[in-house]
């Protein structure tokens, strides 16, 4: 049985950053668009014993106390960002407020960068999606394409795509305090996937502000950064889930 799981927070980020939606065909060839993807792990316990390694889980029989925890995948916004260092034309470079970003007038799609990311968050752009016949989309119609943001590029063929932390909602914000004289507060600006999670599930703001939301949620004990160990610096972190398992 195939369960597919549709969640706001990837949705948002579509709309909100023209990512094309590519379709099955495409996404079986490992061409998916998606600038942010939700991974899924899973933990069988069986006679008292923890499975977690998949091939492990493949040799039992018994599926019924199976645990599923989700994980938000997007690019990390390294400090030591591995794809920056082999990137030809610095397409890719790091911003004095610490995100990673994409000139994508300058690239041409060496893909380098994909090829040395450590989590695999950036995508290829393969065709013109907006307007190549060979994809039944609406927005291949010039007149709905007016649906698209204008504040956000719509990318060509052959260049890398990935997270931008809607650095669009950033610069508003930004300008917004600069408008009112003051500086930019704590909460003025939303990510969109931020914006649309039901749960609250992710926090952005300005981790240097000791005050911020997010400075005090990452200074929490279960803070912990995916694939540490390498040094890449992720600026992402993300916290371990409690469950309470006390059974009477």
């Amino acid at each position: 049985m195939l369960v597919q799981v549709v969640v706001s927070c990837i949705v948002a980020c579509n709309v909100e950053n023209n990512i094309p939606v590519v379709g099955r065909d495409e996404v079986r060839r490992r061409r998916e668009m998606h600038w942010l993807r939700i991974d899924r792990y899973y933990t069988i316990e069986e006679d008292g014993k923890e499975y977690t390694k998949e091939d492990d889980i493949k040799q039992l029989s018994d599926f019924e106390n199976v645990t599923v925890v989700h994980q938000p995948m997007l690019c990390q916004h390294c400090a030591h960002a591995p794809c920056e260092t082999v990137c030809p034309v610095l397409a890719t470079v790091h911003s004095s407020e610490g995100l990673n970003h994409m000139a994508y007038n300058r690239c041409f799609g060496t893909r380098y960068c994909a090829n040395n990311c450590p989590y695999k968050v950036r995508r290829f752009n393969w065709f013109n999606y907006w307007n190549d016949s060979r994809f039944d989309n609406y927005l291949n119609n010039e007149f709905t394409q007016l649906v698209l943001n204008p504040d956000v590029t719509t990318r060509s063929r052959g260049v890398m795509e990935k997270c931008s932390m809607c650095i669009q909602r950033i610069q508003a914000g930004k300008l917004h305090a600069k408008m009112e004289n003051r500086k930019v507060k704590d909460g003025d600006i939303q990510m969109a996937c931020q914006q649309a999670c039901s749960a609250n599930a992710i926090i952005f703001g300005d981790a240097n502000d000791p005050e911020s939301e997010v400075s005090k949620a990452l200074r929490n004990e279960r803070v912990y950064y995916v694939l540490e160990e390498i040094n890449v610096q992720p600026g992402i972190g993300y916290m371990t889930k409690v469950r309470n398992t006390f059974e009477a």
